[in-house]
């Protein structure tokens, strides 16, 4: 195991700094147990970034298919890794209440390989339409491939909203495309594939046939079942969307006594 020489890292200590902001006992368990893995990682890599990065030259023609477990969890520089984890900590506290801590382990398992599968389809593709040779040695790292799969899923259960792209307010149902973009613009040595992939395989989760195939594999395990779709903690009981005060991290729970159910009771009582 090489461990990293090298001085400050200022993203990982802001990265730790948010984390502490936001309270170790507010991170559901698969959330905090991901961004424990990827800074593990960082600090102690498995392996130098050449050795664990994914590519079709690696992993297709030389058979190295560990890199597909082992580079979405190593990352390139503390700043790569903060805006990732600090990605995953909002998303991951947002699915993990929703879809169970469970399924939600399942979900981060199967797509971390799944995205790396599909990621290597689409450079194969790049190879055979412009007929470059080149496409097949880009390799990456890193979590962000997951975690455009999971915005998809995050506007799949709270549709309607609007999400902010650097600055720019945009609907949900097409922020992910945007930030696809906007990346590949403002990052060119970000890997656009990579992004991609996520999306399709969220998109193959929400629209496709994923979900079934999940759950026909974990179909007869009673604990690792998928929970019926959960209420939207941005939705009030009645079913409506409404605009709560907005928390840090998402973090907003509907109470059990809202103000209008106490009041109906209360009625009640009258009628009485």
């Amino acid at each position: 195991m090489e461990r990293r020489q090298r001085g400050v890292s200022a993203g990982l200590l802001l990265l730790l700094y948010q984390i502490s902001q936001v309270g170790l006992q507010n991170i559901p368990s698969v959330t905090l147990g991901v961004l424990v893995l990827n800074i593990f990682l960082f600090l102690n890599p498995l392996r130098p970034l050449s050795e664990v990065c994914l590519s079709v030259n690696e992993a297709v023609h030389k058979k190295n298919w560990q890199r597909l477990l082992l580079s979405p969890f190593h990352h390139a520089d503390d700043w790569h890794l903060y805006y990732n984890m600090i990605s995953m900590l909002w998303k991951g506290i947002m699915l993990e209440r929703k879809l169970k801590s469970i399924w939600f382990a399942y979900i981060i398992a199967v797509f971390s390989v799944l995205i790396g599968v599909v990621y290597m389809v689409l450079e194969v593709l790049l190879v055979i339409i412009l007929d470059d040779p080149s496409y097949e040695m880009n390799c990456g790292v890193g979590f962000s491939g997951v975690l455009f799969a999971l915005k998809v899923l995050n506007n799949h259960y709270n549709p309607g909203r609007v999400s902010s792209v650097f600055g720019l307010p945009i609907s949900s149902k097409y922020a992910c495309w945007v930030e696809l973009l906007a990346i590949h613009f403002i990052s060119p040595g970000t890997s656009f594939a990579g992004h991609l992939s996520g999306i399709l395989v969220g998109l193959m989760y929400t629209m496709g046939p994923l979900k079934k195939i999940m759950r026909a594999c974990a179909a007869g395990i009673s604990f690792f079942t998928e929970p019926d779709r959960p209420r939207d903690y941005y939705s009030d009981f009645g079913g409506g969307t409404h605009n709560h005060e907005q928390r840090p991290y998402g973090f907003w729970f509907p109470p059990e006594n809202s103000e209008e159910n106490m009041r109906r009771r209360r009625l009640r009582r009258f009628d009485r």
